[in-house]
């Protein structure tokens, strides 16, 4: 029955649970899980309500431990049968947005991520900084852009100002106008002076909209609009207001030469990319407009890789509810969506623009490319987050003094923090890196790379007391002071090891040491100390002080990894390059060496020509015959 709901409550307490999963029927629908207090703690849909429920409450043991806490809570539940999925999912949308349900996903920005507000409610509307999206103006007809990140916002704003005689002052219009004269900015053309009363509201509000063309990224309309002002002063023989114009036009211009084309066939599209990591996921939202990208959106929200598919959903269902523009294509990842996911919230879209709008999985082209560069900017922002250790306003220091606490060492004693990763390509390139975090931040100018000289076949134990031995030959005295404290990067057997060999080494008692647990998929899971205690921080009930702790060793972890892996790569390209150089006859260490500062990379040396490479000091015709010969060959 379209547009009719039939509601239902199972009747339960929380003693005595009985779902009476035969009442409930094989349709679509929405259901709401409340706790004993009768608050609603979750909102979910489903194809078929009672295999849905089915799944919470018959089908024994529940292996994700965020529903199992759920379902620990539920002592009853209600659902509204609908006529459809599209419409279950709408449902949804609303109810998870009214109730704001402690275990569903839900889209909250950061206030380390600000917005640009247009103020298109307002007779002479505003632009600028929010920190939050309010409703009520929202409602009343401002529209929101972002969140952007900090240094890119103020990059927009600046643009913004330069490209448009915007208002900047505080003036109340129309309250102020004509109590002052215009300000500087009037004078030198960089605001109309809506103050001065000789400026229609028509005349203002057409600039805001050509200023929510650039937003949309509409620079055709945009390019367009300014011609036409430009051509109109010149015939009117304003030539200095045409001149400011063409000036304009040349740094919008610019900015659409700087930009990336992505596609040949110019076209709107959103590239949504997500990344997990610390008990987090980021969503980064890329805005293609005209074949370029335009503007991004970065959010992030509690979960894990496992709840991608909530998390995809969620965003999707609750951002563009709300968005300034919905395009007619968004690509998302692929393996993510369960099947027939994407054709539910491309109906849903559709609903909210009122025209055809899907949802793509590419697998090849351009917008397989744009999907991929989503995934990059979702996990740069990741990376970014965790290295500062959350939010804007997070403390750097918080883990620092929780771990004081766990390891009974005095507040404020753990300020230097150092770990070590191992890395290698079998028996070659072995080496290691080093990383400090100093008051809960990367120092990178303090981090160190070892190329490995005594230890010649893996050996990972031997490789780190040589690591080791080498950097505590080094203290304060020579300006490499030693830590307080080292993180092991593995569990109790890497732990012991490093333990083992730090209190071998004279004046290093005072020295902590704990151990930072991996998962199988290689990522942090948790820390151990040296007396045996380990503490998992991949559980559902974190404290406060046990995420900001979560998101430091993730740091610190990714971190050493990283950087010694970066080296290993390095010292792999490096032998590769000089294995291939000295398989050409004639060319010797000294040949390798002119030719490498010449040409600077192999492949630069293999496009060469023969009077090219003759004509390098050092280089003899017959070398560059050869040397043209060898490439040629492998070709």
């Amino acid at each position: 029955m379209f547009g009719g709901f039939l509601e239902k409550s199972s009747g339960m307490t929380e003693k005595n649970f009985d779902a009476r999963l035969d009442t409930v029927p094989q349709d679509p629908g929405v259901y709401l899980m409340k706790d004993s207090s009768g608050c609603i703690i979750y909102v979910g849909k489903a194809k078929k309500l009672r295999n849905r429920l089915k799944s919470y409450f018959a089908s024994g043991t529940i292996s994700h431990p965020k529903v199992r806490a759920m379902v620990s809570h539920v002592a009853d539940f209600e659902y509204t049968v609908v006529a459809s999925e599209t419409e279950a999912l709408l449902l949804e949308a609303n109810l998870i947005k009214r109730y704001q349900p402690k275990y569903n996903i839900l889209l909250r920005d950061d206030k380390g991520y600000p917005y640009i507000c247009i103020t298109l409610n307002e007779e002479y509307p505003r632009v600028f900084k929010s920190f939050r999206i309010d409703d009520r103006m929202r409602r009343a007809g401002a529209v929101y852009y972002g969140p952007y990140m900090n240094s890119d916002l103020f990059e927009v704003l600046k643009t913004i100002e330069y490209l448009f005689p915007l208002k900047r002052c505080r003036k109340v219009l129309p309250r102020d106008i004509g109590k002052e004269r215009p300000c500087l900015n009037y004078h030198i053309g960089k605001c109309m002076a809506p103050c001065s009363g000789e400026v229609s509201k028509s005349d203002y509000r057409a600039m805001i909209s050509r200023i929510v063309l650039f937003f949309e990224g509409n620079y055709e309309g945009l390019e367009k609009a300014m011609t036409e002002e430009m051509q109109k002063c010149s015939e009117e023989l304003q030539f200095e207001k045409a001149s400011v114009f063409r000036d304009r036009l040349s740094a919008l211009r610019n900015i659409k030469k700087n930009q990336r084309v992505f596609m040949d066939i110019r076209r709107d599209v959103d590239a949504i990319g997500l990344y997990s990591d610390a008990g987090e996921t980021c969503v980064r939202k890329l805005e293609v407009r005209d074949g370029r990208v335009v503007g991004s959106s970065t959010y992030f929200v509690t979960g894990g890789e496992e709840e991608s598919s909530d998390i995809l959903k969620g965003f999707i269902t609750q951002y563009y509810e709300n968005a300034p523009k919905i395009p007619p294509t968004v690509v998302i990842p692929s393996g993510i969506l369960d099947n027939g996911a994407e054709d539910e919230l491309s109906s849903y879209l559709t609903g909210l623009a009122s025209r055809k709008v899907t949802i793509h999985i590419p697998q090849r082209g351009e917008l397989n490319d744009l999907a991929k560069m989503a995934m990059l900017n979702a996990r740069e922002m990741m990376v970014r987050r965790i290295l500062r250790g959350g939010g804007a306003g997070s403390d750097p220091k918080a883990p620092l003094r929780y771990l004081e606490s766990l390891m009974d060492a005095p507040d404020g004693s753990i300020g230097r923090v150092e770990s070590y990763d191992i890395s290698n390509l079998g028996n070659d390139d072995i080496c290691a890196g080093m990383v400090v975090f100093r008051d809960g931040k990367p120092d990178k100018q303090s981090y160190r790379l070892f190329k490995l000289k005594s230890v010649t076949t893996q050996d990972d134990f031997a490789s780190m007391r040589e690591v080791l031995s080498r950097r505590f030959a080094h203290s304060s005295k020579d300006g490499f002071a030693y830590p307080d404290l080292i993180l092991a990067d593995g569990g109790k057997g890497q732990l012991s090891a490093i333990a083992g060999i730090v209190r071998s080494i004279p004046g290093t008692d005072g020295i902590l040491i704990a151990g930072m647990v991996k998962d199988d998929r290689h990522r942090t899971r948790g820390i151990v100390f040296e007396d045996g205690r380990m503490i998992d921080l991949k559980r559902n009930d974190l404290s406060d002080e046990e995420v900001s702790l979560f998101r430091f060793l993730t740091a610190v972890q990714n971190e050493v990894h990283r950087f010694a892996i970066t080296y290993q790569r390095k010292l792999s390209g490096k032998r590769n390059i000089r294995y291939r150089l000295e398989n050409i006859p004639g060319i010797g260490p000294a040949k390798r060496k002119i030719l490498l500062a010449h040409f600077g990379t192999i492949k630069n040396i293999e496009n060469a020509s023969e009077e090219e490479l003759s004509s390098v000091k050092g280089i003899t015709k017959a070398d560059a015959s050869s040397i043209r010969s060898y490439f040629d060959s492998e070709g």
